[in-house]
């Protein structure tokens, strides 16, 4: 620490991590209740303080691999929240991150290991502070997003049926869309693979499994879906 702006107060920066996943055809919020005051017992983000010689970026990526076990995953800053009244405890300024992970690939040990769960995101309870305010913008930068990036199969394991797909982008965006529309569009993507395989778990007439080919998204990224 220096003499370096001594005359002016100390600030609080934490990190909030607002992590998606996709489950029983339903987009859904890891969230947990607050293990410290204020707000201990309340439903709420899983987040921590910023550390000395942390970037944002860094200790967003730190807090995400606490609780999933997972690195290498989707993430990206989704605003800064700071008003003056937002934490009880002290004066707090929270930097909120969007993360997109695969059910499939996390361990649900650290659902017990940090009391967290699952939850519908049309079924969230109230959380704590400015949380709700967080996860809604989050959406919506996620909807903003959805057509010009292929942000969904970051959420989907890697062999996937057409109707899982569909059902991703629903639960995004937060409407039914019309079946013979989207996957008209899906067979004009090259980077959206038929494979040989057939998913005989969720479907019962067995239906064709599909994969997503980075390389040929890279080679022509342009993607309107």
């Amino acid at each position: 620490m220096t003499d370096f702006y001594i005359e002016h107060p100390k600030l609080f920066v934490s990190v909030d991590c607002i992590v998606f996943g996709f489950e029983e055809n339903k987009l859904k919020l890891l969230i947990g209740r607050r293990k410290m005051d204020p707000g201990r017992g309340e439903w709420s983000l899983y987040g921590g303080f910023v550390g000395q010689n942390e970037s944002l970026t860094d200790a967003a990526k730190r807090v995400l691999f606490n609780l999933t076990g997972l690195d290498k995953i989707y993430m990206k800053q989704v605003g800064a929240f700071g008003a003056v009244d937002r934490d009880p405890g002290e004066r707090v300024i929270s930097v909120a991150y969007c993360a997109l992970i695969n059910v499939q690939d996390y361990d649900n040990r650290l659902l017990e290991k940090y009391g967290v769960e699952w939850v519908d995101i049309n079924k969230l309870p109230r959380l704590y502070s400015d949380h709700n305010l967080m996860v809604k913008k989050a959406i919506s930068l996620l909807r903003l997003h959805l057509s010009s990036e292929p942000l969904s199969f970051n959420l989907l394991p890697e062999l996937f049926t057409l109707t899982q797909l569909q059902k991703v982008y629903e639960g995004i965006l937060g409407e039914e869309i019309d079946k013979r529309n989207f996957r008209k569009r899906v067979k004009m993507m090259d980077f959206i693979e038929k494979t040989d395989e057939i998913d005989k778990v969720t479907s019962r007439r067995g239906a064709a499994l599909y994969r997503f080919n980075k390389k040929a998204y890279l080679e022509d990224p342009t993607f309107k879906l």
